[in-house]
């Protein structure tokens, strides 16, 4: 069944891409490369860092009534949307579309709005942060829009275009978990296509789940000498780390740990009342990360008992004249929050979206292979909802770095690849 079913992929997208309308849109493509160059630069211009991407939304809103999207809107989470209506001639529009399918592209870069300059296009490479990781997704869905609004392709589902807020970091895709979970399109949306970054060949089908952590110690403080012995928060985390570090990891379902950001204390000479750190895991497994965090509790806790303990046992100096050296109460005390969750999940090998998707590649010869990432489709993916997360075509390098830069050659096969995926998913019946 499995064979029959991806003969029939394939002779949908040949049918597909034998449209003279396809024909056309792959055309615009190759033709308004220069298009889609000045477009890139300007969005790659908007500072957009978690949280401030409102401007970026709103550029892409207005690029949306442009290009001809109907319902264009900027909803109460800040992502922009814009709707493409199926073929009138395959349904009653007047009811209003009852399933679609989500486009989308993620607005946010990891950095923060004065780090932005002016982006530097050299032939076809763009340098500028941001340039690959995501503006290179925003243009590539512009140019989709574009195209078949030009040529006149008619897709036969209704298409939610969005750049969704929330991508990166502590955004915790909360522009995806408010259009799948609260949005009034919540219920209609039956399958997913992410574009993130660069590239044609990889199919990210295995969403990893990360849970992240921020840690906080406090106590009294004091002189570092004169107060010497009283519970120093810094080394609390200090000894916290050292007991993770000697946590073992498996290498299948594989895991990681990272202590990405730590801060306290306000002199040299003085201990610190308060310090925190921040703690990333991640693993594509649910279980593993359970026990990660317990792993992560346990170490934060017993260090804040012993420390703790050895304060109670007289652990000051004698010099020191503060209260708490003698009251030997809880010196120290500590708080884990959770700040941010991303589920992990996994597409099954049998899903409609992915047979497609490799016929696509079948018929544009691209050697494409699954991957493992934490992208915005770990939403859907987590509900049951068929997802995959893809490249924008071209290619990219320094993601994350102020290096960060795009080439655009092969582009165009990146986009004919994205919508034929697009329309091939239209064809199938929910």
């Amino acid at each position: 069944m499995a064979e029959a079913f991806a003969t029939s992929a394939f002779q949908t997208i040949s049918q597909l891409a034998a449209q003279p309308a396809v024909h056309q849109a792959f055309q615009w493509f190759h033709l308004q490369e220069p298009k889609l160059r000045d477009w890139h630069r300007e969005v790659v211009a908007i500072p957009a860092p978690p949280f401030g991407e409102a401007a970026r939304a709103e550029w892409l809103a207005g690029r949306f009534g442009t290009l001809g999207l109907e319902d264009v809107e900027i909803d109460s989470c800040g992502n922009a949307l814009g709707w493409l209506r199926r073929n009138p001639r395959s349904n009653n529009l007047s009811e209003g579309p009852k399933r679609c399918i989500l486009f989308s592209a993620h607005l946010d870069t990891v950095f923060p709005a004065e780090s932005v300059g002016k982006p530097v296009q050299r032939d076809s490479i763009l340098l500028a942060p941001g340039a690959c990781d995501n503006c290179a997704g925003i243009t590539a869905m512009l140019a989709i829009a574009a195209a078949m609004q030009a040529a006149g392709v008619c897709p036969e589902s209704d298409i939610l275009f969005s750049g969704n807020v929330g991508e990166e970091g502590e955004g915790n895709l909360r522009g995806m978990r408010y259009l799948f979970t609260s949005s009034p399109f919540a219920e209609w949306i039956r399958a997913a296509i992410v574009l993130d970054g660069a590239g044609t060949e990889t199919i990210v089908t295995h969403a990893l789940g990360s849970k992240r952590f921020s840690v906080t110690v406090e106590g009294p403080g004091g002189h570092s000498w004169t107060d010497a012995g009283v519970p120093n928060p810094i080394l609390v985390l200090a000894n916290a780390l050292v007991e993770l570090d000697r946590m073992e990891l498996p290498a299948s379902p594989r895991s990681t740990w990272n202590a990405g950001h730590i801060e306290g204390g306000t002199s040299i000479n003085a201990i610190p009342q308060r310090a925190q750190m921040r703690i990333d895991t991640r693993s594509t497994e649910p279980a593993q990360l359970q026990k990660m965090e317990e792993r992560l509790t346990c170490a934060v806790a017993d260090a804040v008992r012993d420390a703790n303990l050895r304060f109670r046992a007289g652990g000051a100096s004698p010099q020191t004249s503060r209260k708490t050296s003698n009251d030997r109460s809880e010196a120290l005390q500590y708080r884990l929050e959770t700040i941010g969750e991303r589920p992990a999940a996994q597409l099954k090998d049998t899903a409609a979206i992915l047979a497609i998707l490799r016929a696509v590649d079948r018929h544009l010869d691209i050697p494409s292979h699954p991957r493992v990432a934490s992208t915005d489709a770990n939403i859907p993916l987590s509900l049951g909802i068929e997802a995959v997360s893809i490249g924008s075509g071209g290619s990219g390098g320094g993601v994350h770095t102020q290096e960060e830069w795009y080439d655009a050659k092969g582009r165009d096969l990146g986009l004919r690849r994205i919508l034929l995926l697009l329309l091939g998913i239209g064809q199938e019946k929910p």
